[in-house]
């Protein structure tokens, strides 16, 4: 029987591929989106690839989860909530930290208020693998967190902890999902605080140098957004108990590994093997950068069976087809 689902964030990221996933399988999906960060070409992308029953099950709702009304008009009769949206930026959090508290404190707030208003049955957000802050601990492990080292990364605490209050007062099923350093499709290139793999695709496409902040030693645990989908799904539809766990890869990458394996596959998708020599520019770390990331994923594997499939390799040779193909289309 199929299931009405709220995916907020809808029009963003690692939304738009939530809500692809969904109404792919014939679920009922409601959007919310205030396309502060979010684009509707995202939605209008992942509505193209679908038939008319599909996308006859989609609503969009444009409201802000900083209005507690919009908040209980998007959960209306839902019955899962997968809650995405959030101001994903460290230095954008040290730059503006008021903004980052309204939308992923007070807005995750508003949400889980509205959520149990309506009685859902599961409640899945995103967390952040910030939490883990200044902790000497690898692999990072649920349980083994530093002090916060970015207003984002207290955000994303805080985000914790007042599930964790719900959980215990009103019995709800709030699961976090503790993301390191998801990158695919649709993922935004441009601006000031854009990820550093699109970032990267977008400059070696237009023939730019890319700038990396330290020596390149520094490491993240890579995750394809086909994972992240899965592991969301999954994490609402079993029986885990409420709390946190990891999603990654479980695998850590330099930046001048990434950067050698961006670049090869650039140049592979564009035809263009002069982009092969193309150098960086190293430049200062930057403040409230993670130095090093490596997730244990064996606690969400053994609650509902998170088991990542996309390597590295694969999944930036996807990425980089996507971000060329758009490319050639706007040219």
């Amino acid at each position: 029987m199929a299931e009405k689902w709220l995916v907020t964030g809808a029009a963003g990221f690692i939304g738009s591929h939530l809500v692809e996933a969904l109404l792919r399988v014939g679920e009922e999906v409601v959007g919310l989106d205030n396309f502060a960060t979010g684009k509707r070409e995202n939605v209008d992308d992942v509505l193209s690839s679908l038939t008319g029953h599909q996308r006859d099950r989609f609503r969009l709702i444009d409201g802000d989860i900083r209005d507690p009304d919009d908040c209980r008009r998007a959960c209306a009769g839902v019955t899962r909530v997968l809650h995405q949206a959030a101001i994903g930026s460290v230095p954008r959090s040290i730059d503006d930290p008021l903004t980052t508290n309204e939308v992923n404190v007070t807005g995750h707030l508003n949400m889980m208020v509205a959520a149990r208003g309506a009685r859902v049955s599961s409640f899945v957000y995103a967390s952040s693998s910030a939490v883990y802050g200044d902790s000497p601990t690898s692999p990072k492990k649920e349980g083994d967190e530093g002090r916060p080292i970015s207003p984002y990364a207290a955000s994303k605490r805080a985000n914790e902890d007042y599930a964790a209050a719900f959980a215990a007062v009103y019995g709800m099923k709030l699961i976090g999902l503790r993301y390191f350093n998801v990158y695919g499709p649709r993922q935004d290139p441009a601006g000031q605080y854009a990820a550093v793999i699109p970032r990267w695709i977008g400059r070696l496409l237009a023939g730019q140098r890319c700038q990396i902040f330290g020596d390149g030693s520094t490491s993240r645990d890579l995750t394809y957004v086909g994972d992240v989908v899965a592991a969301n799904l999954a994490a609402a539809t079993s029986d885990a108990p409420s709390g946190v766990y990891n999603v990654a890869q479980g695998r850590a990458t330099t930046l001048n590994e990434l950067y050698r394996l961006l670049r090869a596959a650039v140049a592979a998708a564009t035809r263009r093997p002069e982009i092969e020599s193309a150098e960086p520019i190293y430049e200062p770390f930057r403040t409230g950068d993670v130095l090093r990331s490596l997730a244990d994923t064996s606690r969400a594997r053994a609650e509902f069976g998170f088991d990542p499939r996309v390597e590295i390799g694969t999944g930036l040779l996807q990425t980089v087809g996507w971000f060329a193909a758009q490319n050639a289309s706007q040219a």
